[in-house]
């Protein structure tokens, strides 16, 4: 892979045959997706839609798509956007601050692990939330702004493995105080809690080999601390048509 600066997108198109690569450098955002399809309810409504902002390959695709919504997944790199098309995902290229979607668009808004790495928080969540329907579910999680979280997700993470070196610039990692703010201008009150990886899990993905047809080696855990990754959800204000 070519030498980028630090959170710049193209190092996605070199690394798009990572996506769905068994034990591949991507393997854990499989875990943080599965994280996040969790907090995603049925549809209650026909022709539901769930929007994927930073939707990458498609990650979050296997674990919401008997849920009924129509999945549109927005993205701008188009290697990822293209493995999403082949995994149900309706693909539209645009950029999480400024989406290229009608206000009210969804039911459901999902941001995984895409916070961290854009230069405008405040647009960022108020698109989010501006696309989510009056009564919407709104599912992220991201990196906190904390020594811990800089120590484990750049130093460590690069170090051994666990992330592609590169890939993160710490200075744009989020302080949850300062999301919920942000959410709360827009109407939505965010909860939030942390995640951690499995042990067994990550210590199978980093000291044994995946081979093909290997499901994820991984999951997260739910815990207390946000010290380091986090998730948050809450409704917009209002009720659903």
């Amino acid at each position: 892979m070519s030498r980028l600066p630090r959170n710049d997108p193209r190092q996605y198109d070199d690394l798009a045959d990572q996506w769905w690569r068994p034990g591949g450098e991507f393997e854990i955002l499989h875990w943080l997706a599965r994280a996040r399809g969790a907090l995603v309810p049925p549809a209650e409504r026909p022709e539901a839609v769930l929007v994927d902002a930073g939707c990458g390959g498609g990650l979050l695709a296997p674990h919401v798509e008997r849920l009924g919504y129509r999945h549109v997944g927005v993205d701008l790199c188009g290697p990822g956007l293209r493995q999403s098309a082949t995994r149900g995902v309706t693909p539209v290229t645009g950029d999480v601050t400024a989406l290229p979607l009608a206000d009210g668009t969804a039911d459901v808004v999902v941001a995984g692990e895409i916070l961290e790495h854009v230069t405008d928080l405040a647009a960022t969540v108020a698109e989010l939330c501006r696309v989510l329907r009056p009564g919407g579910l709104l599912v992220l999680d991201t990196v906190n702004d904390t020594w811990l979280g800089r120590f484990v997700t750049v130093t460590l993470a690069e170090r051994f493995g666990a992330a592609p070196p590169g890939i993160h610039d710490p200075d744009l990692f989020v302080d949850p105080g300062e999301l919920a703010t942000q959410c709360a201008k827009h109407g939505v009150q965010l909860r939030v809690r942390g995640l951690r990886p499995s042990v067994r899990g990550l210590i199978r993905w980093l000291f044994l080999p995946a081979g093909p047809g290997t499901g994820p080696l991984g999951r997260m855990i739910p815990i207390r601390s946000t010290a380091v990754i986090y998730q948050g959800w809450g409704r917009k204000q209002g009720e659903m048509a």
